[in-house]
């Protein structure tokens, strides 16, 4: 095993000082190995050069030429030029005025002899500080021909500054210098204000001349056989230094043998530690739970005003399976909305408090926490057993948890908090898991003073199989794919605001058939700088339009009891239109409920709308769901309310939920507990991360501990470093 390059602070490089390391950090880049895996998002090919005299209008061509003139020009002052000062001081800066346009704009005419391109860009005055006359440019964009000037123009073009001094960066430790080899391939790097994509580029290839060499492959090589894919130091030097002859389209792709190298790597370390993870909990010592006889799940299942489904059934039956097991489970419960996760992990619950032990539900909100209290509470009471809430505001239960009185807790991530101690803890059940991750539930795990409790997964929010590879790759799962007998489809509009009479005629209508109507709004109170309509704006207007009707409200910042008793009359009749926030997301099931209305749906995500919209034909009763948005929808918005127009189907929605937001965003990586993936992407390298979790777990099964392969070890340490522990004890 070489030198860890981690352990080198990117100092070491030479024109890295105190400033621009503390620009670099923002970038993410502490250290050589930061700097070596800060890749390119694009590449310019400066291979096809056009000149300005062969300008095509329409056309996307790249030119370099020099700045003959530059100026920063205030828009919102008719176009008067203004002097730009790097310190920000004097400069204007207005923002955007009429219509959204910037109000600053920086003109610069480039010239290469055969003529001038005249370039623009809005809102960048910094740049002004940079274009200066006589400076040589690369540019490149979409050219095009206006009708009132001879010239032709590129708004936003790409650009960077061609120095006529090459800059020099550190070769070796011995001090030589080697000029900056600038390849007709230049390679974009994310960049901070501060730092030049050439300085960027220098400090880079810098890190790559002075410790390339030490780059070691980690991953077997008959494993880079297998896949057809070239070695990690070959990979690396391509990527950031691309031949000649490379394909530039193909590295724009995403689509080299060296980023795919890359791209397998990553997904390598990530599914070598889940299957680490999921290998050593079948080795753990855990509860083995019995059926008893007439106990709580029997009497529980007697009193049920339904019967389960065949895939609730299913899902239960591999549950107990499970926690009869001597071995921790880990299951993960996957089902659309109306689904009946809940029941079965309640009745999961209940198999751990009949069987001596203490059962915790951890959701991610407080309002979700609060709505499954109510739930449960109201199922068990009569059964006698004794539970607790626990969250941020509420930690009354704390010594019943600790000497065991409280036998079904739930809570929040309060219950994962300093002080808080389980006597007997066999099962705990994490709901809505794309919010927790590996993080959480080794660290409820650990909240068990006893042997390993079972840990169950639910998640009302379908996940593409690609995620499911990552998310729960060292997991179980079951998937509840059949809804309750007496759910009905519900058919979903969308209205704009000129429309809004015929969703009041609607809301007229429902309650006269005898059903009952949700109004969500995305807010509690409007406030001075926002036009969201607000629930409490909705309660005033809605009582006024329907006087004979009882009209009430419910958001989170109500008490607990409030909330009971305004959901416990609207359940039983005695409300015709409850006006709520996103508090009636999860958890509320009233059959007469056939409509709802969501105001400015454009406002809310994806999941969220699918999930607003499963409080819905619950009943036999023809449901609606009516999206009335407020204004001009933006591109992203369209295509949510289009897609939640055309489907019921969770899984459909979750993928282009997905393929819009982005893993990051989707998962919310910074809570996720993931491993960052710098280069891999889940919905574009979909097909490599089943390779690449096929070759992990293959490796894993033949050597657990890695002793045969002690650098892959080190690596996978350090890959899933300040996560989990993948090689310590327990």
């Amino acid at each position: 095993m070489g030198r860890d390059l981690s352990s080198l602070d990117i100092t070491v490089l030479k024109g890295v000082g105190p400033k621009v390391r503390d620009l670099l950090n923002k970038l993410g880049i502490l250290n050589i190995r930061d700097a070596l895996t800060h890749l390119p998002f694009r590449y310019e090919d400066r291979r096809d050069i056009s000149e300005m005299i062969n300008a095509s209008d329409g056309a996307v061509q790249n030119f370099i030429g020099k700045v003959v003139s530059s100026e920063l020009l205030d828009l919102s002052q008719g176009g008067k030029p203004v002097k730009y000062d790097p310190r920000g001081s004097r400069t204007p800066f207005r923002g955007r005025g009429r219509g959204g346009r910037s109000s600053l704009l920086v003109e610069a005419v480039v010239n290469d002899g055969t003529g001038l391109i005249k370039c623009k860009w809005f809102n960048q005055p910094w740049l002004a500080g940079k274009l200066r006359k006589g400076a040589k440019v690369f540019v490149s964009g979409k050219v095009k021909r206006t009708r009132w000037a001879p010239h032709f123009e590129i708004d936003n073009p790409v650009f960077d500054l061609i120095d006529e001094k090459p800059e020099k960066l550190e070769t070796n430790e011995k001090g030589k210098e080697k000029a900056l080899r600038e390849g007709q391939v230049i390679p974009v790097y994310l960049s901070t204000e501060g730092i030049t994509p050439k300085k960027l580029r220098s400090i880079i290839l810098g890190a790559l001349e002075g410790y390339g060499a030490e780059i070691e492959d980690e991953i077997p090589a008959d494993i880079l056989k297998r896949q057809g894919l070239p070695g990690l130091r070959e990979s690396v030097r391509a990527v950031h230094e691309p031949p000649e002859d490379a394909d530039i389209g193909a590295m724009n792709r995403v689509a080299t043998p060296w980023q795919r190298r890359l791209i397998f790597g990553e997904f390598f370390m990530l599914e070598a530690g889940l299957a680490i993870l999921r290998r050593g909990r079948k080795v753990q010592k855990g509860i083995a739970f019995k059926p008893v006889e007439a106990g709580l799940v029997n009497r529980l299942m007697g009193e049920l005003p339904f019967e389960l489904t065949g895939a609730q059934l299913n899902t239960l039956r591999a549950v107990f399976d499970d926690m009869s097991l001597p071995v921790p489970m880990n299951r993960l419960m996957q089902g659309d909305v109306g689904s009946g996760k809940t029941i079965v992990a309640l009745l999961s619950m209940l198999r751990a408090v009949e069987c001596g032990h203490q059962a915790a539900i951890m959701a991610p909100t407080e309002i979700l926490a609060e709505q499954h209290y109510i739930n449960i509470h109201k199922l068990l009471e009569g059964l006698g057993v004794h539970v607790v809430l626990l969250t941020a505001s509420s930690k009354s239960g704390l010594k019943e948890i600790e000497n065991g009185e409280a036998q079904v807790v739930i809570g929040t991530h309060a219950l994962i908090q300093e002080g808080v101690s389980f006597k007997a803890l066999g099962l705990a059940v994490i709901d809505e898991q794309h919010r927790f991750g590996v993080m959480q539930r080794a660290m409820i795990k650990k909240k068990a003073t006893l042997k390993n409790p079972d840990v169950l997964i639910m998640t009302a929010t379908p996940i593409p199989r690609t995620l499911s590879l990552t998310l729960y790759g060292d997991l179980d799962y079951s998937v509840i794919d059949e809804l309750p007998p007496g759910r009905t489809p519900v058919k979903t509009t969308s209205h704009a605001p000129d429309e809004k009479t015929r969703v009041y005629e609607a809301i007229r209508d429902g309650v006269g058939s005898g059903g009952q109507v949700y109004v969500v709004y995305p807010m509690i109170e409007e406030t001075e700088n926002s036009d969201l309509k607000s629930a409490v704006t909705g309660l005033e207007a809605l009582s006024g339009m329907y006087p004979e009707m009882k009209v009430r409200m419910v958001h989170g910042k109500m008490r607990t009891q409030e909330k009971e008793e305004v959901m416990a009359g609207f359940k039983a009749g005695e409300i015709d239109i409850l006006v709520s926030t996103t508090v009636i997301e999860v958890g509320v099931d009233v059959p007469d409920a056939s409509l709802m209305v969501i105001v400015n749906s454009e406002r809310f995500g994806l999941a969220q709308l699918h999930q607003l919209r499963g409080r819905v034909g619950r009943g036999r009763r023809e449901s609606r769901c009516m999206l009335l948005y407020g204004g001009p929808l933006g591109e992203e918005a369209a295509r949510r309310i289009e897609v939640m127009c055309s489907t019921n189907d969770g899984f459909r929605i979750s993928e282009v939920d997905l393929e819009i937001r982005g893993p990051g965003e989707f998962l919310g990586t910074r809570q996720s507990g993931m491993p960052d993936l710098k280069v891999a992407n889940l919905l574009r390298d979909a097909r490599v991360l089943e390779y690449a979790r096929r070759e992990a777990f293959a490796l894993i099964d033949k050597d657990p501990g890695l002793s045969a392969h002690p650098g892959l070890k080190q690596e996978l340490e350090r890959f899933w470093r300040g996560r989990v522990e993948l090689f310590g004890t327990g």
